[in-house]
């Protein structure tokens, strides 16, 4: 007896389609020639629509679950957009086009903005660097130059004379302040050239490629000589140069590849090209809109580099999720419009889902209230959010458009291998001994897992230095040898001191003058500068050259030292109503701190906010709280490996790196964010089909292996893409780019094997009393179609 049709409450995710050429939805449809060809022969599960028990499915057979045939979601905002996209394909292209295009144009209306010195100020460090500014005591930007012999002892009379010719062709060039006389190493082997610039000079890069010009001339008329110029300001011209190269190799060598492994996945060229296409046209539309973006919150070097590693990897994989779904419902059968929409109220909505689960996870990188990472995450975000709307309003109509065309040309012996691993035999195979024995799995994965996570237990987080950046770059090269030479280059601390009225200057600047005679005599401070006074005499400000080279632990004490003790000592009970202490060594402590501060907020805010979303998607707290604690075992596994690679030695040959002890310190905070965004991708499309399958009658054994099965595909696809793309940014240069690579790489490839094939399914069915929820249809608008009865 068949069932009766009634409506049922269900939500979007596992709608079903409509089998074509069936008038009457009661009817049996009949099996389509497409599924028979492929030489299908399990069962297909009856979706049953009474309130009569669904026939239960066969224990020994897994049944092969798709989606019936009515259209989907009809009230669904995903569906509605991609039918229209579908329907009016050359209006959705077009205004894609546009989007990409007006933000192209943008980045040349609205140059990014890049942080100065003053953005990266926090707590009292950046307190200080304010009243500096405001009293306008900041130092004049300078550079040097370094002159050295082949030989090693440099001739004097040589060193005169390369020294005139550095003056004479720095002397000649706009907003050069000043050439200083020569400084000799003690040992005689080297010569430093300091060079002083204006201060406020709007154009200063051009200023210091004008004094390379010059440098470069003087070296080339002494050839006997090693002339190089280093600073601040080349350093920073130098290594920008590297990160565009860098951003050039990771585009040259990731989108090839991304192609190489979409042609595997389709089998078909036009296929493979639409969601490297689309995730490109994403990156460039996020920068575009970044420029504007960076006017308020400006880039710190590595945004557009983050754009482009998150950028590919997302937008190509929420292609590949609608694309894949798509193809898959053609080849039952369905038209390309019914093919498109209920991709859509599938993959679709799953889409949306992990998008906005990256998001929120961005989102709270803002609570540091640290310019860099809020860079970060703004240029993350509007990635993300591109490539979601790409997702379901330019792809669906690209796919109108081609129709059965996507499919062409094919590639022969790719096309047959993807259509024959498409059927996720080999994930079947693979999960069927977790399935067996859940128990077991389950405490195997979690002790590999937790054994990859333990090295994590001895991370160190610094600040980038220059030791961190490449030491092929020429300034950071010569950066060194002045520390080798010149000793005394070394960072300083600052201490900055406000009065109420210009009459207290004198006895402020006397109390500061012996608070340095303290520090130098208590071996705070290698050298002590005249206290400088502001023109209005109420700011004071004394400049200490460190004990130790940049990084020296001896340098943190001090500035711990003269904050607790010396400083309050000194002007407790004085005419300084305000005092801070700033400067490089305070900076970098500055910026720890406020992390280590930020840090139990920024966890807490995402893991909580992620929790929340996939209890809200699935309705169930058991997946919910499992779905977060399968996510920070994946980021400890990728911590683990991170601090393993680049806290020792043994990886420097084959990464290219020098190790420093340590990792950058924003790194790991910025890679826990991405990452529990993007475990969300494989997670909402595997538990949604696991879903689709218990809620048509399945049990959870079968269910999860169904779930697996037909998420094979995909899933592995779209892990090879990321996986990929992060592994190209291992191979950059800047180490701030690596470490980001291999964390992110290891977890995108833990989450996608161990956690996709053994973790979950083994929890799953050892929570099987607790997924109850599951099974249970969501409610559905008025206006959406029934799902169709079918015999079983």
């Amino acid at each position: 007896m068949l069932p009766l049709c009634v409506p049922e409450a269900l939500g979007t995710v596992d709608l079903a389609p409509p089998r074509f050429g069936t008038s009457d939805p009661c009817l049996p449809p009949r099996e389509p020639e497409s599924s028979r060809a492929e030489g299908d022969t399990t069962n297909r599960e009856a979706i049953m629509t009474t309130t009569a028990a669904p026939p239960q499915p066969d224990p020994r057979q897994p049944q092969r679950v798709g989606p019936r045939s009515v259209r989907p979601g009809r009230g669904s905002p995903v569906v509605r957009i991609a039918r229209w996209s579908a329907t009016h394909p050359w209006r959705a292209i077009s205004l894609w086009l546009a989007l990409v295009v007006g933000a192209m144009a943008l980045m040349t209306v609205v140059p990014t903005q890049s942080m100065s010195d003053d953005d990266y100020g926090v707590g009292e460090s950046g307190r200080a660097a304010e009243m500096i500014r405001d009293a306008d005591l900041g130092q004049a930007p300078s550079e040097v130059v370094l002159v050295t012999a082949d030989g090693g002892s440099l001739d004097r009379a040589a060193g005169e004379g390369a020294y005139e010719a550095i003056r004479s062709g720095a002397e000649g060039i706009a907003h050069v302040d000043g050439v200083g006389p020569p400084v000799w190493s003690d040992d005689g082997t080297a010569m430093l050239v300091p060079i002083t610039l204006e201060k406020g000079v709007d154009d200063l890069d051009a200023t210091v490629d004008a004094l390379h010009d010059a440098t470069t001339e003087v070296a080339d008329s002494h050839p006997d000589l090693d002339i190089a110029q280093t600073g601040g300001a080349s350093i920073g011209n130098q290594v920008d140069e590297r990160v565009g190269e860098d951003l050039g190799s990771g585009e040259a060598r990731s989108l090839p590849i991304t192609f190489l492994i979409m042609i595997v996945a389709f089998g078909a060229l036009i296929a493979a090209a639409i969601p490297v296409a689309l995730a490109f046209s994403c990156v460039l539309t996020a920068l575009g809109l970044y420029a504007v973006v960076s006017t308020f919150i400006p880039d710190s070097g590595t945004v557009a580099s983050v754009v482009l590693m998150i950028g590919m990897a997302v937008g190509v994989d929420y292609s590949l999720f609608y694309l894949k779904r798509e193809r898959e419902e053609r080849l039952k059968g369905a038209s390309t419009l019914d093919a498109i929409e209920i991709a859509a109220a599938t993959s679709g909505r799953a889409v949306i889902v992990a998008g906005l689960a990256v998001i929120v996870a961005m989102s709270g990188l803002l609570l540091t209230r640290d310019t860099v990472f809020a860079g970060l995450a703004v240029g993350a975000m509007l990635v993300v959010a591109v490539a979601m709307l790409g997702s379901v309003t330019v792809l669906p109509a690209l796919l109108a458009k081609l129709g059965r065309w996507v499919d062409r040309p094919r590639v022969p012996g790719l096309w047959r291998l993807n259509r024959r691993l498409g059927t996720g035999g080999i994930s079947k195979r693979l999960v069927r001994p977790v399935l067996e024995r859940p128990k077991t799995a389950l405490a195997l994965s979690l002790g590999v897992l937790v054994a990859l996570s333990a090295p994590a237990l001895g991370m160190t987080l610094h600040q980038g230095t220059i030791d961190t950046l490449p030491q092929d770059i020429p300034a950071v090269a010569t950066f060194q040898k002045v520390q080798e030479h010149f000793p005394a280059e070394r960072p300083t601390i600052e201490v900055v001191a406000r009065s109420d009225s210009a009459a207290d200057t004198a006895a402020v600047k006397g109390e500061l003058e012996a608070l340095g005679a303290q520090a130098q005599r208590d071996g705070l401070a290698s050298e002590v500068n005249p206290v400088a006074v502001s023109d209005d005499g109420r700011t004071s400000v004394l400049r200490l050259t460190t004990v130790g080279p940049e990084g020296d632990v001896a340098n943190e004490e001090a500035v711990t030292e003269l904050r607790e003790t010396v400083v309050p000592d000194t002007l407790d009970g004085t005419d300084a109503s305000e005092w801070a202490i700033g400067g490089d060594v305070a900076d970098t402590m500055d910026a720890q701190d406020a992390q280590r501060d930020a840090l139990p907020l920024v966890v807490g805010f995402v893991l909580l906010l992620t929790l929340l979303m996939m209890w809200f998607v699935f309705r169930s707290g058991t997946v919910a709280l499992l779905t977060t604690g399968l996510n920070l075992l994946s980021v400890g596994a990728a911590f683990g490996v991170m601090t393993l690679v680049f806290q020792n030695t043994w990886a420097e040959g084959m990464l290219d790196f020098t190790s420093p002890g340590f990792l950058v310190d924003w790194v790991p905070l910025f890679c826990f964010v991405v990452l529990v965004g993007l475990s969300m991708d494989y997670h909402v499309f595997v538990m949604s089909r696991i879903r689709e399958g218990m809620r048509r009658g399945l049990s959870t054994r079968l269910a999860v292996e169904y779930g697996v099965r037909e998420t094979a595909s995909v899933v592995t696809s779209a892990a090879a893409v990321m996986v990929s793309v992060f592994a190209v940014f291992a191979t950059l240069s800047m180490l701030e780019m690596k470490q980001m690579g291999i964390g992110l790489s290891v977890a995108i490839l833990v989450d996608a094997t161990l956690v996709r094939l053994v973790l979950l399914p083994a929890a799953l069915l050892v929570l099987d009393k607790r997924l109850g929820k599951l099974r249970v249809p969501e409610r559905r608008k008025a206006d959406e179609a029934p799902k169709v009865a079918v015999p079983a």
